[in-house]
């Protein structure tokens, strides 16, 4: 109603809250200003409500439109409703019986994403609370295709498993690795090209190396948009590779996975039907509500459900009335699971994939427009050519400008990107990313995945960027 959209409105969301993306306080003064103790007796709505400006108030806006920190941002409104709903109805997705309408959403959604990708024999998959877990379903499921005694007797049933991965993969390959018993030092890490991908060649030389010293390779890893700088591993080739090598290969594609909805872009992702695994995480790029991470797998035998069952007698019972092939909680490693695939149906949906298709053109092509105004730019300069929506760059602060190259300009242009960012959060005008990597000082890092952002904002970045660093 009119009424309560307007308390919503101006009672509880601070009047600022669209002007800064930030207003940042300490941790102990935060503390202070949240009153955080939590005491016998309740306190009255009125201090409640107080409660619930502030939380507002003092959080991040990752939806706001000069927010381009981390690999989601915007806000996507039919997910929200979804996501409000899912929590209003308070469901859980291990059995039909609990959650009837959610568990088709589920399976439907999971199909159309595996006919998205290529499997046209179908396949599996599950919703998972992010993809650092889906990526570890996947070391879980490979090492079980190819040790399935590994689920009973544990590690002394299995020889010295290796993992191999690119140098630029995400750390939750090591974090699984660690988890699951078979070490991080087990894991290869593969070299990388100038662009940050995999070169085949020498996934080759590691996997020979891994067989010299009587270690088992039984897993790729492979990347469809690194976090820094959103390179893409070369998937047909690998393939080949792993094809020959009888290797399980996986796809992290939490990031890049978006781009194989775009036929302009898709091309980046080619291979992607050969892979027996991919990790795709709709609440990136494609903007659904947080989080919302799928795992997909080419199998077709049960295998995940084989890997993870316990067969729980008090939820899986197998006499039940109806097709207990819908009691999809045995896939699983948790038990609670929610509903977020409802927050990627609903707003495919509502948009379509035409619509879809639309939010990645966009976003690649400002991603392009912010490289090109870089190039133009005095004093920032690009550390390579985008290949996704990642555009890293360096900004040199006009003392730094007439320096010849060598290591003390390195060294200077190092200590740049932390005061800027410092200034940019103490502000609140946006925010952005920094990071070095490799050899490489410090450049900033910015994601481009919101529809809300214009050219102007864009603009706008450079513009301060320039402006709490020109001192330095």
């Amino acid at each position: 109603t009119g009424k309560c959209s307007a308390l919503t409105m101006h009672d509880v969301i601070p009047k600022n809250y669209q002007k800064l993306v930030c207003e940042w306080h300490s941790p102990e003064q935060l503390k202070k200003l949240l009153d955080l103790e939590l005491r016998d007796r309740g306190e009255p709505e009125s201090e409640i409500l107080q409660r619930c400006r502030d939380a507002i108030r003092y959080s991040v806006k990752t939806s706001h439109p000069r927010f381009f920190n981390q690999l989601y941002a915007g806000m996507e409104p039919y997910s929200m409703v979804a996501s409000f709903i899912a929590e209003a109805v308070k469901t859980n997705l291990y059995t039909y019986e609990v959650a009837p309408v959610f568990t088709l959403m589920e399976d439907a959604v999971l199909r159309k994403m595996i006919k998205v990708i290529g499997w046209e024999e179908g396949g599996d998959g599950i919703f998972n609370p992010g993809g650092s877990l889906s990526n570890i379903y996947a070391v879980n499921l490979a090492r079980y295709r190819y040790c399935p005694d590994f689920k009973e007797v544990g590690m002394f049933s299995a020889p010295r498993l290796v993992i191999l991965t690119s140098q630029e993969c995400h750390y939750s390959i090591s974090k699984g690795a660690a988890l699951m018993g078979i070490g991080t030092k087990n894991v290869y890490t593969v070299p990388t090209d100038e662009r940050g991908r995999m070169i085949p060649s020498a996934l080759e030389e590691k996997i020979k190396l891994a067989k010299s010293e009587g270690a088992v390779p039984f897993m790729v890893n492979a990347t469809a948009g690194t976090t820094v700088l959103g390179a893409f591993d070369p998937i047909d080739e690998i393939a080949d590779i792993c094809e020959k090598h009888n290797l399980w290969l996986h796809v992290d594609a939490c990031w890049g996975g978006a781009a194989i909805m775009s036929k302009k872009h898709k091309h980046l992702l080619k291979g992607i039907h050969r892979v027996d695994s991919v990790a795709w995480n709709p609440h990136k790029m494609l903007m659904a509500s947080l989080q919302c991470s799928a795992f997909l797998v080419r199998d077709k035998t049960s295998l995940l459900q084989r890997c993870h069952s316990a067969r729980a007698s008090y939820l899986f019972q197998q006499d039940k009335f109806y097709d207990v092939s819908y009691d999809t909680g045995d896939k699983s490693v948790q038990c609670s699971r929610k509903p977020d695939a409802f927050k990627f149906w609903l707003m495919w949906k509502a948009l379509g994939s035409r619509e879809l298709e639309q939010r990645v053109d966009r976003a690649l092509a400002m991603a392009r427009y912010l490289a090109e105004e870089i190039k133009k730019r005095e004093g920032f300069r690009l550390v390579l050519e985008p290949e996704f929506a990642n555009v890293c760059f360096w900004y040199l602060p006009p003392s730094l400008r007439n320096l010849p190259e060598s290591p003390e300009l390195w060294k200077k242009l190092h200590t740049v990107a932390p005061v800027v960012k410092q200034r940019m959060m103490k502000t609140g005008s946006m925010m952005t990313g920094y990071q070095p990597l490799g050899e490489k000082a410090n450049f900033f890092r910015m994601v481009v995945i919101s529809p809300q952002v214009s050219r102007q904002d864009l603009d706008f970045v450079l513009d301060e960027i320039h402006n709490l660093g020109k001192d330095l």
